[in-house]
């Protein structure tokens, strides 16, 4: 199977809710670069659909989001329009989604853009304009969440839909790494991180990046959402399920499913 294959197939499963045997069992010659060669065309059939390029997600960035899903890297994939759902919605599983998982996020919204030879935390810091609490609910078309890093890459980095608090200026001495945030399910608190989960700073994450993208030929660019990675756990979540996460300093935001 060919790139394009491997997207078609997944593209199916994503429209009609069903899921795959994990690539790597299939495709043992498929590594990290044919893995997002497959992801940018998976992309491709959504802007076929009509969808539009809104931003870019790091995944599996903390370690307890890694040790979860047995995956040792981070990753990254493309955020579209038709991912977005309003803070506090309730969203309806039956109509996009397989088996989702919440994550609590940091989210920023550039002000430029974004790229170079060497992107550090201070090039970050200066390019942000906003920064948001988010919700990224997470989704995989590979049957079980039997996940390896070549099949969440070509996965787009299994995301799902997300949901953005009210953004807020970035504070010019707000310490990312400290942001306190905790996650509630059904009005009890499950989980609680900290920024620095993140690759020690969302900021790094950012770099991370932004420096991986240059690769792939893609462009962070000014007006992009950026999802940073979770600070929490990931939380399945299933129909009639609450989450509310809060940032401390920045906000936050809530979602509901049925």
């Amino acid at each position: 199977m060919n790139a394009g294959e491997i997207a078609d197939e997944l593209y199916g499963a994503l429209r009609s809710r069903r899921t795959v045997p994990p690539l790597r069992t299939r495709l043992p010659d498929l590594d990290i670069d044919n893995a997002y060669a497959v992801s940018l065309a998976f992309l491709e059939r959504r802007f076929a659909d009509g969808e539009r390029l809104i931003g870019k997600k790091i995944g599996v960035t903390s370690a307890a989001v890694q040790q979860m899903l047995g995956v040792d890297q981070p990753d990254f994939g493309f955020l579209t329009d038709a991912m977005e759902v309003p803070d506090g919605a309730t969203v309806r599983i039956a109509d996009s989604l397989i088996q989702p998982r919440a994550e609590a996020e940091i989210a920023f919204r550039l002000r430029s853009d974004l790229g170079g030879t060497h992107v550090g935390e201070a090039d970050v810091r200066a390019a942000i304009e906003t920064v948001i609490p988010c919700f990224e609910i997470v989704d995989s078309r590979i049957d079980a969440w039997d996940i390896a890093i070549v099949d969440t890459v070509a996965d787009n980095a299994s995301c799902g839909v997300f949901a953005l608090g009210p953004e807020i200026p970035l504070p010019p001495d707000l310490d990312l790494a400290a942001v306190h945030c905790t996650m509630s399910k059904n009005g009890r608190q499950i989980s609680q991180g900290y920024g620095a989960a993140v690759q020690g700073s969302p900021l790094a994450s950012v770099a991370w990046l932004a420096n991986t993208l240059r690769r792939y030929g893609v462009t962070l660019n000014a007006g992009d959402i950026i999802l940073s990675g979770s600070l929490v756990p990931l939380e399945p979540a299933q129909a009639g399920d609450r989450f509310e996460m809060q940032l401390s300093d920045i906000g936050g935001a809530s979602l509901s499913f049925v």
